[in-house]
Formats: C-alpha cells, sequence, structure tokens
C-alpha cells in the first residue's frame, strides 16, 4: 500500500506533469507542426530587383543539384546561412517566403545564403535513406554545408567561406549550433530562434519522430538511428549535450524563444493561434535551461533573448534576424556598402544628331 501510494504522489508530481505534457503534446501535435508557420506572412518575399540568383549546387553526398538562393555582399564577403524549418519547401526557402530577408541584408556586406529543401531532415547526415511519402532520397545535408556548397560559393562567388553564420529556426536551431560545433572553422556565429535544443532528452525523439512523419512520412530512426542505440547520433546531435564544444570554440552565440504568449511586431499581434503558443511554449523550457548550463560551463559569447511574448511563428524570427545583423556584421567583419551606388547606372539617352 504504501509503495502504491508512493507511486501515484511520483506520478502527481513533477514525473506525472511532463508524461501528461508529453501525451498531449503527441495527441495534438502532428496537426499543430502542419499549421504552425505554415503560411507565407504579410510581409513575405523581398521586393522585386534585388540582386538574389537561382544556384543550382552540385552535390555528390546527395546525388543531385541542390537549388539554392543567394545575395552577394560584394567580393571576399562572409556569409550567413539561412536554415529552414521542418516543413522545408522544393521552390523556395522559408525566410524568402516569409520575410524580406534578402532586402533587410542587402548592402550588410554579408552575402546571404538559402538552400531549398530538406524537409524534416534537420540539416544532418542521415543514417539511412529519407524514406517519405513521395519516396526515398539520401539526406546528406551537413556534408552539403559544410564540404560542398562552401567549396561552391568560394570558386564560384568569391565568397569568404571561412566566415560563417549558420541562422536556424524551430527544427534548424539546433542544426545551427550544430553546425558550429563541430565545423568551427567555418561557422563563428550560429543563432537559434525557438529550437530544439536537448533533441535527445526524455520525450524529445517521440516527439520529434510524430512530427517528422507528419512533415513528409519521415522517421526519426533513419535519420540518427534508435536512440538506446550507443551508436546512434541522438547526442552528437543534441546542443546541451555538447555545449562545452561551443563554449570550447568560442562561438557567437544567439539563442531566442518566446514564452507562448501573442504580442506585437510591427504593431500587429502575430501567431496568435493554438500551433504557434502551444509549440513555443512547449520549446522555452529547455532554451531557459540550455541558457544556465552554458553559463555554468563557463560560456560568456551569448545572447540569449526570452521576452515576454513570443509564438512559434515568422514575424517573430524574422524580427530576430533584423536585430542580430549588427552582431553577424561584426563577429564576420563585414564590409556594408551603399546599395544605390552598387546598382547600375540608368543608360544614357541617346543624342540626337544635327
Amino acid at each position: 500500500m504504501g509503495k502504491s501510494m508512493k507511486l501515484v504522489d511520483k506520478v502527481r508530481g513533477t514525473w506525472g506533469r511532463k508524461l501528461m505534457a508529453a501525451v498531449a503534446a503527441a495527441a495534438v501535435l502532428p496537426g499543430l507542426v502542419s499549421a504552425a508557420g505554415g503560411s507565407a506572412t504579410a510581409g513575405a518575399f523581398s521586393r522585386p530587383g534585388l540582386p538574389v540568383e537561382y544556384l543550382m549546387v552540385p552535390s555528390a553526398g546527395m546525388g543531385r543539384d541542390i537549388k539554392v538562393q543567394f545575395q552577394s555582399g560584394g567580393p571576399n564577403s562572409p556569409a550567413v546561412y539561412l536554415l529552414d524549418g521542418l516543413r522545408a519547401q522544393d521552390d523556395f526557402n522559408g525566410w524568402d517566403i516569409n520575410t524580406q530577408a534578402f532586402e533587410w541584408y542587402y548592402g550588410s556586406g554579408l552575402s546571404v545564403v538559402m538552400p531549398v529543401g530538406g524537409q524534416s531532415s534537420f540539416y544532418s547526415d542521415w543514417y539511412s535513406p529519407a524514406c517519405g511519402k513521395t519516396g526515398c532520397q539520401t539526406y546528406k545535408w551537413e556534408t552539403f554545408l559544410t564540404q560542398e556548397l562552401p567549396a561552391y560559393l568560394a570558386s564560384q562567388k568569391g565568397v569568404d567561406s571561412s566566415r560563417t553564420a549558420a541562422v536556424g529556426l524551430s527544427m534548424a536551431g539546433s542544426s545551427a549550433l550544430t553546425l558550429a560545433i563541430y565545423h568551427p572553422q567555418q561557422f563563428q556565429y550560429a543563432a537559434s530562434l525557438s529550437g530544439y535544443l536537448n533533441p535527445s532528452e526524455g520525450w524529445w525523439p517521440f516527439l520529434i519522430n510524430i512530427s517528422m512523419g507528419d512533415a513528409g512520412g519521415y522517421e526519426a530512426n533513419d535519420m540518427w538511428g534508435k536512440t538506446e542505440d550507443p551508436n546512434s547520433a541522438w547526442k552528437r546531435n543534441d546542443p546541451m549535450v555538447n555545449i562545452d564544444k561551443l563554449v570550447a570554440n568560442n562561438t557567437r552565440i544567439w539563442v531566442y524563444c518566446g514564452d507562448g504568449v501573442p504580442a506585437e511586431v510591427n504593431g500587429n499581434v502575430a501567431g496568435n493561434n493554438l500551433p504557434a503558443k502551444f509549440l513555443e511554449g512547449l520549446t522555452i523550457r529547455t532554451n531557459r535551461t540550455f541558457k544556465d548550463e552554458y553559463a555554468a560551463a563557463g560560456g560568456t559569447n551569448g545572447v540569449f533573448n526570452f521576452p515576454d511574448g513570443g509564438t512559434h511563428d515568422w514575424p517573430y524570427w524574422g524580427q530576430q534576424l533584423q536585430m542580430m545583423k549588427p552582431d553577424i556584421e561584426r563577429v564576420l567583419g563585414a564590409v556594408p556598402f551603399d546599395p544605390a551606388a552598387a546598382a547600375p547606372a540608368p543608360a544614357e539617352p541617346a543624342s540626337m544628331g544635327g
């Protein structure tokens, strides 16, 4: 009787609350993920006329050409890689669909790089073929982002691939930090916006698998192996587990997460819907823990923004991208230029003979 009561008390306590939260998340997460951040915002796409190029970059690792949206920051410029969310599309990067990122960074002296595709990939090198609703393909995104793409940009576009920032939202928040953890010679700057920063912990593998199944029909075991396998990559791709490496690398990090309460962005209340509120409320705990663990490990090169208000939606991420621009420019040594001066001069009218 006494042992039974202790078990009941445990279920009623912290562990029980976590269990119930996980059960609730499992029940509603697929529909929430499909709805949150899923449609273009009012400020979608930058204005026409910007020097945005559409590159097809060969990837031997993935056995196909990868579409990349690109805007040059000038000769020998550093780059900022903008990484997409779980529902990345194959036509345009979500940062272009949902924000005016190219406009904001034009003239910054930073080349803007938006890889296209990679739905549910976590921008990782998968253990097995990525098999989903549309068939199977090879996912070797870490190899692409750290070897094939920087080599192409250096040789074809004059980008200094030794000075790079990775900025990721949601799924790609942990990806951006992971790239900096293992490739510090390339990524001196990493930003996570509403990211899942402890994916190997507790119920996160289960919840991630459900989300990936809804976003394309993928399975997390194909990505990093089974969590119980000592050779799996779950802990390798967990920023919380590898904080010591971020600190040792002295990577400049920018970590943002809202609290799930809608707030105003540019005069409008953003993300005032159940999916956006629920997902951000689910994510904030590990972000706060990450901040504490980073400080405990001796980290001093980070910006942590956990404001009152903010949900899982593009207006907040766009706002953060604008806020961090001066910081990225400073850290990477970008040389801003006047976009007006870079634009070609209008042709002189033909003179009339006589």
